[in-house]
């Protein structure tokens, strides 16, 4: 993906830096209009530890697209490529133009107690609040992208095969679960909950055999503390009986098998806070339709994604449900497409970037008018009698039956 992005800004950045041309009204002839884009000029890009090297060098194709300097600071949870980010960009790149900060949180809150020109911040939403805060200080713009609770919506009549695969390499494959963009829980109705829960065993066992945790297909959690954080979730007294797949644990070695939860109450603890891990809850519905409620009770996610074969539903989903982006009938896959904005809304983040949308990121929009001396109209100076009122309102509309009137002196 990051070659990709690269190679998509070298083809299209003349085209993404022309000036856009604006149309004019009456008021303003004769003249001409564009918008210009220009570097907003020292960036701070911080980025996460699930994807550290396409997260670090993603959005920082975006800022030298645009002509900015920049600050990078990797995140210490994946160390290794933090230190090969600080060894190799230096190699590589003009170290005038751009550098990279090792370090933990004391460095962090020191680049944040600096005045940028714009900060783009990967991670959750409690340290994008923190960015936030600090952006303020000095009126500073932000592109947050955090995560949020992703629900997955299945409906009957589908083919379930092909459904239960795409969500299980959505789910598991990304990083076991440590992925912003990953499910969080599914909605299905009463009917087809067991068929949906007996195809997703199938397959896992499929994917992962009978002993995920010794599968080279499945990723370890990243640390003590986040397999702290799941474990927790996992032994609250309102899910424990709700465990249809899984749960299996090696604190030792930091993995946790896939584990599917059936049936879970809406005040859980696995509800209450986006999981980013390898659970994956199932919430049941009387109707398909009272999913969207369900979704629209919590915060708006990062992702949305329907399985479905009927175009109504589907059309009902993109306009009823919120969300950063929307898939239907797959997992993920809107994040691979450069032609769309990738980003959140309300708490799953704010702004958005992926080809010319990172450009535009990371770029003023300046507004341009260009006029000659020609056309100077009296109307706009002094004394302002009723007839010039009347004539600078009508150009005002560009109406021009409306300036007609004016000029002839009717009401």
């Amino acid at each position: 993906m990051l070659k990709n992005s690269c190679a998509l800004a070298i083809k299209e950045l003349k085209q993404w830096m022309m000036p856009e041309k604006a149309k004019t009204s009456l008021l303003t002839f004769p003249s001409s209009a564009e918008i210009v884009s220009e570097p907003l000029g020292v960036v701070l890009i911080i980025s996460a530890w699930n994807y550290p090297f396409l997260l670090s060098l993603d959005p920082l194709v975006g800022a030298i697209s645009a002509g900015n300097t920049m600050v990078l600071k990797p995140s210490e949870l994946s160390p290794a490529t933090s230190t090969l980010l600080a060894k190799l960009l230096p190699e590589y790149l003009d170290v005038s133009s751009i550098k990279v900060v090792e370090g933990a949180v004391s460095e962090t809150s020191a680049l944040l107690e600096q005045k940028w020109d714009k900060i783009f911040y990967t991670g959750n939403g409690r340290v994008g609040r923190i960015v936030m805060a600090a952006a303020a200080k000095h009126l500073t713009p932000v592109v947050l992208e955090l995560g949020g609770k992703s629900p997955v919506v299945v409906d009957s009549g589908i083919d379930l095969q092909i459904a239960t695969r795409r969500i299980i390499i959505g789910k598991w494959g990304c990083n076991n679960g440590q992925a912003c963009i990953s499910p969080d829980y599914i909605i299905t109705t009463k009917d087809y909950a067991d068929k949906l829960v007996d195809s997703l065993k199938k397959e896992l066992d499929t994917f992962y055999g009978e002993n995920p945790l010794e599968s080279k297909d499945i990723s370890r959690i990243v640390s003590s503390n986040h397999f702290s954080r799941l474990t927790k979730l996992l032994d609250d007294d309102k899910v424990s009986g709700k465990i249809v797949y899984g749960g299996e644990r090696d604190e030792a070695n930091l993995k946790i098998a896939p584990t599917i939860l059936l049936d879970v109450p809406s005040d859980s603890l696995i509800m209450k806070e986006e999981i980013f891990g390898p659970l994956l809850p199932i919430l049941i519905v009387s109707k398909i339709e009272d999913s969207w409620d369900v979704i629209n009770s919590g915060t708006k996610p990062l992702a949305a994604y329907l399985f479905t074969n009927n175009k109504k539903l589907k059309e009902q989903f993109v306009m009823s449900v919120s969300a950063g982006g929307v898939t239907i009938n797959d997992i993920a896959m809107h994040l691979a497409i450069h032609t769309l904005p990738f980003g959140g809304v309300g708490e799953s983040g704010t702004g958005s970037y992926h080809g010319i949308f990172s450009f535009d990121a990371f770029s003023h929009k300046k507004a341009v008018l260009y006029r000659s001396f020609m056309g100077d109209a009296a109307l706009r100076y002094p004394p302002y009698t009723l007839g010039k009122i009347r004539l600078m309102k009508a150009l005002m509309t560009s109406n021009l039956w409306t300036i007609l009137r004016a000029l002839l002196g009717l009401s």
